[in-house]
Protein backbone atom coordinates (compact mmCIF):
# COMPACT_ATOMS: atom_id res chain seq x y z
CA UNK A 1 0.00 0.00 0.00
CA UNK A 2 1.24 3.52 -0.73
CA UNK A 3 2.36 5.54 2.27
CA UNK A 4 -0.25 7.89 3.67
CA UNK A 5 0.90 11.45 3.14
CA UNK A 6 1.01 13.34 6.43
CA UNK A 7 -1.24 16.38 6.52
CA UNK A 8 0.56 19.71 6.79
CA UNK A 9 -0.39 21.93 9.71
CA UNK A 10 -2.01 25.13 8.45
CA UNK A 11 -0.62 28.15 10.28
CA UNK A 12 -2.35 31.47 9.57
CA UNK A 13 -0.31 34.59 10.32
CA UNK A 14 -2.14 37.92 10.74
CA UNK A 15 -0.40 41.11 9.60
CA UNK A 16 -2.12 44.47 10.21
CA UNK A 17 0.70 47.02 9.91
CA UNK A 18 4.08 47.64 8.33
CA UNK A 19 5.70 47.45 11.76
CA UNK A 20 4.11 44.06 12.48
CA UNK A 21 5.40 42.74 9.17
CA UNK A 22 8.97 43.87 9.83
CA UNK A 23 8.92 42.58 13.38
CA UNK A 24 7.64 39.17 12.28
CA UNK A 25 9.86 38.53 9.26
CA UNK A 26 12.18 36.01 10.90
CA UNK A 27 9.17 33.93 11.99
CA UNK A 28 7.57 34.12 8.55
CA UNK A 29 10.83 33.14 6.86
CA UNK A 30 11.28 30.18 9.21
CA UNK A 31 7.69 29.02 8.67
CA UNK A 32 8.01 29.36 4.89
CA UNK A 33 11.03 27.04 4.85
CA UNK A 34 9.30 24.22 6.72
CA UNK A 35 7.97 21.28 4.73
CA UNK A 36 5.56 20.26 7.48
CA UNK A 37 3.42 23.39 7.52
CA UNK A 38 1.27 25.36 5.10
CA UNK A 39 1.78 29.07 5.72
CA UNK A 40 -1.28 31.25 5.29
CA UNK A 41 -1.09 35.04 5.56
CA UNK A 42 -4.03 37.38 6.15
CA UNK A 43 -3.28 41.08 5.65
CA UNK A 44 -5.52 43.89 6.85
CA UNK A 45 -5.77 47.18 8.72
CA UNK A 46 -3.18 49.85 7.93
CA UNK A 47 -0.98 47.22 6.23
CA UNK A 48 -3.04 47.66 3.06
CA UNK A 49 -3.34 51.47 3.25
CA UNK A 50 -0.76 53.25 1.03
CA UNK A 51 -0.34 56.14 3.47
CA UNK A 52 0.93 53.78 6.17
CA UNK A 53 3.32 51.60 4.15
CA UNK A 54 2.89 49.35 1.14
CA UNK A 55 3.16 46.01 2.93
CA UNK A 56 1.80 43.99 -0.01
CA UNK A 57 4.66 45.19 -2.23
CA UNK A 58 7.20 44.43 0.51
CA UNK A 59 5.79 40.93 0.86
CA UNK A 60 5.99 40.36 -2.89
CA UNK A 61 9.60 41.58 -2.87
CA UNK A 62 10.41 39.15 -0.06
CA UNK A 63 8.73 36.18 -1.72
CA UNK A 64 5.58 36.02 0.41
CA UNK A 65 2.05 35.80 -0.92
CA UNK A 66 -1.16 36.66 0.94
CA UNK A 67 -4.26 34.48 1.12
CA UNK A 68 -6.82 37.04 2.26
CA UNK A 69 -6.88 40.85 2.26
CA UNK A 70 -9.08 42.45 4.93
CA UNK A 71 -10.57 45.90 4.25
CA UNK A 72 -11.63 47.14 7.66
CA UNK A 73 -10.20 50.58 8.53
CA UNK A 74 -12.60 53.52 8.83
CA UNK A 75 -11.32 57.06 8.43
CA UNK A 76 -11.77 59.55 11.22
CA UNK A 77 -8.77 59.07 13.48
CA UNK A 78 -10.96 59.07 16.60
CA UNK A 79 -12.18 56.51 19.17
CA UNK A 80 -15.46 55.97 17.29
CA UNK A 81 -13.61 55.03 14.09
CA UNK A 82 -11.30 52.74 16.04
CA UNK A 83 -14.19 50.96 17.81
CA UNK A 84 -16.15 50.54 14.58
CA UNK A 85 -13.03 49.33 12.75
CA UNK A 86 -12.67 46.63 15.40
CA UNK A 87 -16.25 45.53 14.80
CA UNK A 88 -15.79 45.42 11.03
CA UNK A 89 -12.56 43.50 11.57
CA UNK A 90 -14.33 40.77 13.58
CA UNK A 91 -16.79 40.26 10.71
CA UNK A 92 -14.12 40.23 7.99
CA UNK A 93 -11.60 38.07 9.86
CA UNK A 94 -14.39 35.58 10.61
CA UNK A 95 -15.05 35.20 6.89
CA UNK A 96 -11.33 34.87 6.11
CA UNK A 97 -10.70 32.21 8.76
CA UNK A 98 -13.84 30.34 7.79
CA UNK A 99 -12.56 30.19 4.21
CA UNK A 100 -8.99 29.22 5.11
CA UNK A 101 -9.75 26.76 7.93
CA UNK A 102 -6.35 27.14 9.64
CA UNK A 103 -5.18 24.86 12.46
CA UNK A 104 -3.82 27.83 14.41
CA UNK A 105 -3.97 31.62 14.03
CA UNK A 106 -0.88 33.65 15.00
CA UNK A 107 -1.27 37.25 16.20
CA UNK A 108 1.05 39.70 17.89
CA UNK A 109 0.90 42.78 20.08
CA UNK A 110 -1.87 44.95 21.43
CA UNK A 111 -3.62 46.65 18.55
CA UNK A 112 -7.38 46.85 18.02
CA UNK A 113 -7.08 45.10 14.63
CA UNK A 114 -5.38 42.17 16.37
CA UNK A 115 -8.13 42.02 18.97
CA UNK A 116 -10.65 41.68 16.12
CA UNK A 117 -8.72 38.78 14.58
CA UNK A 118 -8.39 37.07 17.96
CA UNK A 119 -12.09 37.30 18.77
CA UNK A 120 -12.97 35.90 15.35
CA UNK A 121 -10.59 32.94 15.67
CA UNK A 122 -11.64 32.15 19.25
CA UNK A 123 -15.34 31.98 18.35
CA UNK A 124 -14.50 29.71 15.40
CA UNK A 125 -12.76 27.33 17.84
CA UNK A 126 -9.38 27.93 16.19
CA UNK A 127 -6.41 27.92 18.62
CA UNK A 128 -4.69 31.31 18.86
CA UNK A 129 -0.95 31.85 19.39
CA UNK A 130 -0.13 35.31 20.76
CA UNK A 131 3.29 36.96 20.46
CA UNK A 132 4.28 39.67 22.97
CA UNK A 133 1.72 39.06 25.70
CA UNK A 134 2.24 40.18 29.29
CA UNK A 135 3.88 43.55 28.56
CA UNK A 136 2.79 46.64 30.47
CA UNK A 137 2.18 49.76 28.39
CA UNK A 138 0.22 52.97 28.63
CA UNK A 139 -3.16 53.75 27.09
CA UNK A 140 -5.93 51.27 26.21
CA UNK A 141 -3.33 49.14 24.42
CA UNK A 142 -2.45 47.36 27.66
CA UNK A 143 -6.07 46.32 28.22
CA UNK A 144 -6.29 45.06 24.64
CA UNK A 145 -3.04 43.10 25.06
CA UNK A 146 -4.31 41.36 28.21
CA UNK A 147 -7.68 40.63 26.58
CA UNK A 148 -5.88 38.91 23.71
CA UNK A 149 -3.85 36.90 26.23
CA UNK A 150 -7.05 35.59 27.84
CA UNK A 151 -8.42 34.55 24.46
CA UNK A 152 -5.15 33.01 23.25
CA UNK A 153 -4.11 29.38 23.77
CA UNK A 154 -0.33 29.69 23.23
CA UNK A 155 1.88 32.53 24.44
CA UNK A 156 5.25 33.60 23.01
CA UNK A 157 6.41 36.22 25.51
CA UNK A 158 9.51 38.35 25.05
CA UNK A 159 10.95 38.55 28.58
CA UNK A 160 10.76 37.00 32.05
CA UNK A 161 8.67 39.80 33.58
CA UNK A 162 5.99 39.35 30.93
CA UNK A 163 6.05 35.58 31.38
CA UNK A 164 5.32 36.01 35.09
CA UNK A 165 2.38 38.31 34.35
CA UNK A 166 0.87 35.81 31.90
CA UNK A 167 1.21 33.13 34.57
CA UNK A 168 -0.59 35.39 37.06
CA UNK A 169 -3.43 35.72 34.55
CA UNK A 170 -4.15 32.00 34.94
CA UNK A 171 -2.52 30.74 31.76
CA UNK A 172 -1.12 27.21 31.53
CA UNK A 173 2.69 27.29 31.97
CA UNK A 174 3.01 24.42 29.46
CA UNK A 175 1.93 26.87 26.76
CA UNK A 176 4.04 29.91 27.74
CA UNK A 177 7.38 30.24 25.94
CA UNK A 178 9.96 32.99 26.45
CA UNK A 179 11.89 33.01 23.19
CA UNK A 180 12.64 36.74 23.16
CA UNK A 181 11.45 39.49 20.80
CA UNK A 182 11.48 38.42 17.13
CA UNK A 183 12.20 41.99 15.99
CA UNK A 184 15.56 41.83 17.75
CA UNK A 185 16.28 38.54 16.02
CA UNK A 186 15.65 40.50 12.80
CA UNK A 187 18.02 43.29 13.89
CA UNK A 188 20.80 40.91 14.96
CA UNK A 189 20.73 38.81 11.79
CA UNK A 190 21.13 41.61 9.29
CA UNK A 191 23.30 44.57 8.33
CA UNK A 192 21.38 47.39 6.70
CA UNK A 193 22.57 50.63 5.12
CA UNK A 194 20.63 53.62 3.80
CA UNK A 195 21.97 56.26 1.40
CA UNK A 196 21.45 60.01 1.29
CA UNK A 197 20.10 59.70 -2.25
CA UNK A 198 17.32 57.39 -1.09
CA UNK A 199 16.28 59.19 2.08
CA UNK A 200 16.12 62.58 0.35
CA UNK A 201 13.95 61.30 -2.48
CA UNK A 202 11.14 60.37 -0.11
CA UNK A 203 9.14 62.56 2.21
CA UNK A 204 9.00 66.35 2.31
CA UNK A 205 10.94 69.11 4.01
CA UNK A 206 14.61 69.91 4.29
CA UNK A 207 17.35 67.66 2.92
CA UNK A 208 19.12 65.70 5.66
CA UNK A 209 22.68 64.42 5.37
CA UNK A 210 22.61 61.09 7.17
CA UNK A 211 26.39 60.86 6.97
CA UNK A 212 26.35 63.52 9.69
CA UNK A 213 24.64 63.34 13.14
CA UNK A 214 20.84 63.23 13.00
CA UNK A 215 17.95 62.35 15.31
CA UNK A 216 14.85 60.30 14.48
CA UNK A 217 11.37 61.14 15.76
CA UNK A 218 8.44 58.71 16.05
CA UNK A 219 5.53 59.99 18.12
CA UNK A 220 2.21 58.15 17.86
CA UNK A 221 -1.18 59.16 19.28
CA UNK A 222 -2.29 58.01 22.71
CA UNK A 223 -5.91 56.89 22.57
CA UNK A 224 -6.71 57.77 26.19
CA UNK A 225 -5.36 61.28 25.59
CA UNK A 226 -7.66 61.95 22.64
CA UNK A 227 -8.10 65.70 22.27
CA UNK A 228 -4.61 66.46 23.61
CA UNK A 229 -2.46 64.76 21.00
CA UNK A 230 -2.01 67.90 18.87
CA UNK A 231 -0.86 69.92 21.86
CA UNK A 232 1.58 67.15 22.76
CA UNK A 233 3.06 66.84 19.28
CA UNK A 234 3.57 70.60 19.10
CA UNK A 235 5.80 70.47 22.19
CA UNK A 236 8.02 67.90 20.48
CA UNK A 237 7.99 69.80 17.16
CA UNK A 238 9.17 73.02 18.81
CA UNK A 239 11.84 71.15 20.79
CA UNK A 240 13.35 69.54 17.69
CA UNK A 241 13.13 72.76 15.68
CA UNK A 242 14.78 74.87 18.35
CA UNK A 243 17.63 72.41 18.84
CA UNK A 244 18.42 72.75 15.14
CA UNK A 245 19.73 69.17 14.86
CA UNK A 246 18.93 67.47 11.52
CA UNK A 247 15.94 65.19 12.07
CA UNK A 248 14.03 62.46 10.25
CA UNK A 249 10.42 62.67 11.44
CA UNK A 250 8.15 59.67 10.81
CA UNK A 251 4.38 59.88 10.36
CA UNK A 252 2.12 58.62 13.21
CA UNK A 253 0.27 55.30 13.13
CA UNK A 254 -3.49 54.91 12.59
CA UNK A 255 -4.64 54.92 16.26
CA UNK A 256 -7.31 57.32 17.48
CA UNK A 257 -5.71 60.76 17.59
CA UNK A 258 -3.70 60.34 14.39
CA UNK A 259 -5.55 63.21 12.69
CA UNK A 260 -4.69 65.50 15.62
CA UNK A 261 -0.99 64.71 15.24
CA UNK A 262 -1.02 64.86 11.44
CA UNK A 263 -2.71 68.27 11.48
CA UNK A 264 -0.23 69.53 14.07
CA UNK A 265 2.68 68.43 11.88
CA UNK A 266 1.20 69.93 8.69
CA UNK A 267 0.39 73.30 10.26
CA UNK A 268 3.82 73.51 11.89
CA UNK A 269 5.53 72.60 8.62
CA UNK A 270 3.64 75.26 6.66
CA UNK A 271 4.12 78.02 9.23
CA UNK A 272 7.68 77.36 10.35
CA UNK A 273 9.15 75.77 7.22
CA UNK A 274 11.77 74.06 9.43
CA UNK A 275 15.15 73.77 7.73
CA UNK A 276 16.38 70.91 9.90
CA UNK A 277 13.49 68.40 9.57
CA UNK A 278 12.52 65.93 6.85
CA UNK A 279 9.07 64.38 7.27
CA UNK A 280 8.75 60.78 6.08
CA UNK A 281 5.62 58.62 5.86
CA UNK A 282 7.34 55.23 5.88
CA UNK A 283 10.40 53.20 4.91
CA UNK A 284 10.89 49.44 4.68
CA UNK A 285 11.76 47.49 7.86
CA UNK A 286 15.35 47.06 6.65
CA UNK A 287 15.78 50.76 5.92
CA UNK A 288 14.30 51.71 9.29
CA UNK A 289 16.83 49.54 11.13
CA UNK A 290 19.63 50.96 8.98
CA UNK A 291 18.64 54.47 10.02
CA UNK A 292 18.17 53.49 13.65
CA UNK A 293 21.70 52.07 13.82
CA UNK A 294 23.18 55.41 12.78
CA UNK A 295 20.98 57.92 14.60
CA UNK A 296 22.37 59.74 17.61
CA UNK A 297 18.98 59.61 19.38
CA UNK A 298 15.42 58.34 18.88
CA UNK A 299 12.76 60.72 20.20
CA UNK A 300 9.03 60.09 20.73
CA UNK A 301 6.98 57.23 22.13
CA UNK A 302 7.68 54.22 19.90
CA UNK A 303 8.50 50.85 21.45
CA UNK A 304 11.50 50.82 19.10
CA UNK A 305 13.24 53.06 21.63
CA UNK A 306 12.81 50.39 24.28
CA UNK A 307 13.39 47.24 22.22
CA UNK A 308 15.44 47.79 19.07
CA UNK A 309 17.42 50.66 20.60
CA UNK A 310 18.28 48.59 23.68
CA UNK A 311 20.04 46.00 21.51
CA UNK A 312 21.70 48.64 19.32
CA UNK A 313 22.74 50.81 22.28
CA UNK A 314 20.95 53.76 20.69
CA UNK A 315 19.99 56.58 23.09
CA UNK A 316 16.25 57.26 23.27
CA UNK A 317 14.05 59.97 24.75
CA UNK A 318 10.61 58.56 25.61
CA UNK A 319 7.94 61.26 25.66
CA UNK A 320 4.69 60.83 27.59
CA UNK A 321 2.84 57.76 28.85
CA UNK A 322 2.44 55.53 25.77
CA UNK A 323 5.20 53.16 26.96
CA UNK A 324 4.48 53.64 30.67
CA UNK A 325 5.49 50.62 32.74
CA UNK A 326 7.19 48.69 29.94
CA UNK A 327 10.47 47.04 30.95
CA UNK A 328 13.35 49.20 29.73
CA UNK A 329 17.12 49.53 29.82
CA UNK A 330 19.29 52.47 30.80
CA UNK A 331 19.30 53.85 27.24
CA UNK A 332 15.91 55.48 27.94
CA UNK A 333 15.20 58.92 29.40
CA UNK A 334 11.52 59.50 30.22
CA UNK A 335 10.11 63.02 29.93
CA UNK A 336 6.66 64.69 29.96
CA UNK A 337 5.18 66.58 27.00
CA UNK A 338 7.14 69.75 27.76
CA UNK A 339 9.41 71.39 25.21
CA UNK A 340 12.23 72.31 27.55
CA UNK A 341 12.30 68.87 29.20
CA UNK A 342 12.45 67.22 25.79
CA UNK A 343 15.30 69.47 24.65
CA UNK A 344 17.34 68.86 27.79
CA UNK A 345 16.87 65.10 27.55
CA UNK A 346 17.94 65.02 23.89
CA UNK A 347 21.04 67.06 24.65
CA UNK A 348 21.89 64.76 27.55
CA UNK A 349 21.48 61.63 25.43
CA UNK A 350 23.59 63.03 22.60
CA UNK A 351 26.32 63.96 25.05
CA UNK A 352 26.22 60.46 26.53
CA UNK A 353 26.49 58.74 23.13
CA UNK A 354 26.03 55.04 22.52
CA UNK A 355 25.05 52.78 25.42
CA UNK A 356 26.26 49.27 26.11
CA UNK A 357 24.23 46.64 24.28
CA UNK A 358 21.39 45.25 26.41
CA UNK A 359 19.74 41.88 25.82
CA UNK A 360 16.68 41.89 28.09
CA UNK A 361 14.43 41.28 25.07
CA UNK A 362 16.90 39.41 22.87
CA UNK A 363 17.42 35.68 22.46
CA UNK A 364 19.23 34.17 19.49
CA UNK A 365 17.11 32.30 16.95
CA UNK A 366 13.70 33.59 18.08
CA UNK A 367 12.05 33.13 14.70
CA UNK A 368 13.24 29.55 14.27
CA UNK A 369 12.19 28.60 17.80
CA UNK A 370 8.69 30.01 17.41
CA UNK A 371 8.27 28.32 14.01
CA UNK A 372 9.42 24.96 15.43
CA UNK A 373 7.02 25.21 18.36
CA UNK A 374 4.10 26.18 16.13
CA UNK A 375 4.77 23.26 13.80
CA UNK A 376 5.29 20.55 16.43
CA UNK A 377 3.31 21.40 19.56
CA UNK A 378 -0.02 19.84 20.48
CA UNK A 379 -2.98 22.17 20.06
CA UNK A 380 -6.19 22.47 22.06
CA UNK A 381 -9.44 24.45 21.91
CA UNK A 382 -11.04 24.64 25.34
CA UNK A 383 -9.20 26.93 27.73
CA UNK A 384 -9.26 26.62 31.51
CA UNK A 385 -8.04 28.99 34.21
CA UNK A 386 -4.80 27.47 35.53
CA UNK A 387 -4.58 27.76 39.32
Amino acid sequence: MPAIKKKKRKICFVITSKIHYGRSKTILEALKKRADIELQIVVGGSAILPNYGDVLSLMERDGFSWNEKITMSLEGGDPVAMAKTTGIGIVEFTTAFDNLRPDVVVVRGDRFEILAATVAAAYLNIPVAHIEGGDITGSIDESVRHAITKLAHVHFVTNDESKNRVLKMGENPKYIFNYGAPELDFVAQNSFTVTNDYINKIGVGDLVDIEKPYVMVMQHPVTTEFGNNRKHIEETLHAIHELGIPALWFWPNIDAGTDEISKGIRVFRERKKPENIRFIKYVSPEEFIGLLKKTICLVGNSSAGIKECSLLGTPAVNVGIRQQGRMRGNNILDVPHKKEDIKKAIEKQIKNGKYKQQKSYYKKGTGEKIAERLAKMSLYQQKRFHE
